[in-house]
């Protein structure tokens, strides 16, 4: 009788815990789950979607009148930007200039661990692709606009970069696709990532904690997240708005050409949805170029030969076909 006791207690114990398990896991995990947060973005970009001269690339191609043969430019970037480059790979750059370590490409290449040293491509994203473009060991980088750091570092190290608008991109917000709200207005988000506004009841939503999401600083999403507040203060969240409804923030083909993740929504600024159309005709009120960026002290010839052409009628239409908004 004292074994049955024993084992019923312990059933019991178990219980008890695979209950609690199973209520943070519905109350917290899957709230979670659509989130965006900085811990799960390291690993959102299939790199091998976007490989230069392979069959199964879901690059673009092209006509071009351009096509680079020697003193090839080293190209990187931002992960949002991973087509628009390696498009211009593809279809400008011989087959072979894209190497890796141990002669073949590696699922485990998120960060671009597995590309050579010699790789014309290469992917460093943007806090440490800024980096290398200062360092020399990058000749032009797909990026959006620099933060103050990544500024100072230059001048620190005496560089001067030279920044030339390729293209435009929305800066968009998205929240859980079950989220009842659809638009908020630029000053609404504001306070909500200034702490004026903590539960969704106060912006047309249901009564809920709002769960604002930022990124890693000195990437390009945060910096232009940084840029769009404006003279508002970034507040500090309660530590329940973990439990509460998130809204993050990001670019629009990363979002949903790159991600597709089908739980989160896009959401309208001012009543404008962030569609293509919107972004090249500036009804959509945040609009941000991308640029491509070299030293200015870089002498190979082809750098601006490559950035000519992206801004022909050749370039422009590719960058285009990559899912992007062309500038001109």
């Amino acid at each position: 009788m004292k074994v049955v006791k024993q084992i019923l207690a312990i059933v019991l114990i178990v219980a008890v815990f695979a209950a609690f398990n199973y209520s943070i896991y519905q109350s917290v995990t899957c709230r979670l789950s659509n989130n965006f947060s900085g811990a799960t973005q390291a690993q959102m970009i299939d790199v091998g979607r976007y490989l230069p001269h392979e069959e199964t690339s879901e690059l673009p191609r092209i006509d071009t009148s351009l096509k680079l043969t020697e003193n090839l430019p080293v190209l990187d970037g931002a992960a949002a930007l991973v087509p628009v480059y390696a498009a211009v790979i593809d279809n400008v750059y011989p087959e072979g200039c894209v190497t890796y370590e141990g002669g073949a490409f590696s699922d485990d290449n998120f960060y671009g661990e597995n590309f050579a040293p010699d790789s014309a491509m290469q992917y460093k994203n943007t806090v440490r692709g800024y980096q290398a473009i200062v360092d020399g060991t990058t000749d032009i980088l797909f990026c959006a606009a620099p933060s103050e750091a990544q500024k100072q570092y230059a001048e620190e190290q005496g560089v001067e970069l030279v920044y030339v608008p390729v293209g435009l991109e929305g800066f968009v917000f998205f929240v859980n696709e079950n989220n009842p709200v659809d638009n908020l207005t630029v000053e609404q988000i504001r306070k909500i990532y200034a702490c004026e506004y903590t539960n969704w009841s106060e912006v047309g939503g249901a009564k809920r904690t709002i769960n604002p999401l930022t990124r890693l600083e000195g990437s390009g999403s945060q910096t232009a997240f940084e840029s769009f507040m404006g003279d508002y203060e970034i507040g500090r969240k309660s530590i329940f708005a973990i439990a509460g409804g998130s809204i993050g923030f990001s670019f629009r083909y990363y979002m949903d050409g790159i991600v597709e993740n089908k739980g989160v929504k896009m959401i309208s600024l001012n009543g404008v949805y962030p569609s293509a159309e919107n972004i090249q005709n500036r009804s959509y009120p945040v609009v941000a170029q991308f640029y491509a960026i070299y030293r200015a002290d870089n002498d190979n010839e082809n750098i601006p030969i490559l950035i000519d052409w992206l801004l022909s009628e050749e370039g422009q239409t590719l960058i285009e076909q990559s899912g992007y908004v062309r500038i001109t």
